[in-house]
């Protein structure tokens, strides 16, 4: 058994994956609304600073986060963009779910600190 052609066969797998064709479906939609992808685009550019800042240490103010997820209900507001959030997440729960898999099937190797 070769692991790199598993890791390709569940590659294939999520991309064929119902979370990720409704993660297209949505952003095709999304494309052709200059509105909604303007909106999105800005707020996936904050989304992305904050979490830079983040990892360099600088959390961010808690206005600042109450900022986002405002912004992010008023988003969830077009259907369009709240079907895209929603196959974002699911399709993450799945990543999680494989990688949690995969590390569980290592915990042997190192006791139980993992």
């Amino acid at each position: 058994m070769n692991i790199y052609d598993k890791a390709h066969d569940l590659a294939k797998a999520l991309k064929e994956s119902k979370e990720v064709e409704e993660i297209t479906a949505a952003m095709k939609l999304i494309e052709a609304d200059p509105e909604a992808k303007q909106m999105l685009d800005d707020f996936r550019q904050r989304q992305m600073e904050v979490q830079q800042r983040m990892m360099s240490g600088d959390m961010p103010a808690q206005e600042e986060m109450e900022k986002m997820e405002k912004l992010f209900e008023v988003l969830s507001l077009n259907l369009n963009i709240r079907r895209l959030f929603d196959a974002e997440r699911r399709l993450s729960v799945i990543i999680e779910d494989v990688n949690k898999i995969i590390s569980d099937s290592l915990q042997h190797l190192y006791g139980s600190s993992m």
